[in-house]
């Protein structure tokens, strides 16, 4: 049985229409954020910024703040900053939907964001575990909603070896 919004009727073409037209607005809202979060200057900064090419260096410094809330505000900001990639990206591109194309979409998005950020930003440097906690983010968004709405929007895709695993559709 198809899924709701899978049926070939007119209403579930516009709502899949209306539904990706929200997922698009939401990616380009996303793409604004991320913009104005990691890209902007921070002269201030200037003296405390490193570019930390040592995975989970930055987390110890993260985790060795002394108030909590600073910790929670760097890694929650950071996983918080991917999530809607693992959300958005299987409902725009029915091909990066998988997990594993998740994270290797949004990894290399997320360095291409911290290469901008280091090379022409000031008071902002490359931090690759900005990259890892971006990326975690996504695959958290992926697993608890991107994968359903995924499914819901988009049928399943069939694959060469299919043929020998799987039972052909009912009639």
């Amino acid at each position: 049985m198809k899924r709701p919004l899978q049926r070939d009727s007119f209403g579930s073409h516009l709502a899949r229409a209306m539904v990706l037209l929200l997922a698009f607005v939401c990616m380009v809202g996303f793409a604004v954020a991320l913009a104005k979060a990691t890209l902007v200057p921070s002269p201030a900064s200037v003296d405390l910024v490193h570019t930390n090419l040592r995975p989970g260096q930055s987390l110890r410094t993260y985790l060795d703040q002394p108030a909590f809330r600073d910790t929670v505000k760097q890694i929650g900001g950071n996983v918080l900053l991917g999530a809607p990639f693992g959300v958005l990206l299987p409902v725009l591109v029915p091909k990066a939907r998988g997990a594993l194309r998740v994270v290797v979409v949004t990894a290399l998005v997320m360095v291409a964001v911290e290469a901008a950020q280091g090379l022409i930003v000031e008071g902002r440097a490359f931090d690759i575990d900005d990259v890892i906690l971006n990326t975690t983010g996504a695959l958290l968004g992926y697993v608890v909603i991107g994968r359903r709405l995924g499914r819901a929007l988009h049928p399943r895709r069939r694959h060469w070896w299919h043929r020998w695993t799987q039972r052909p559709p009912a009639a």
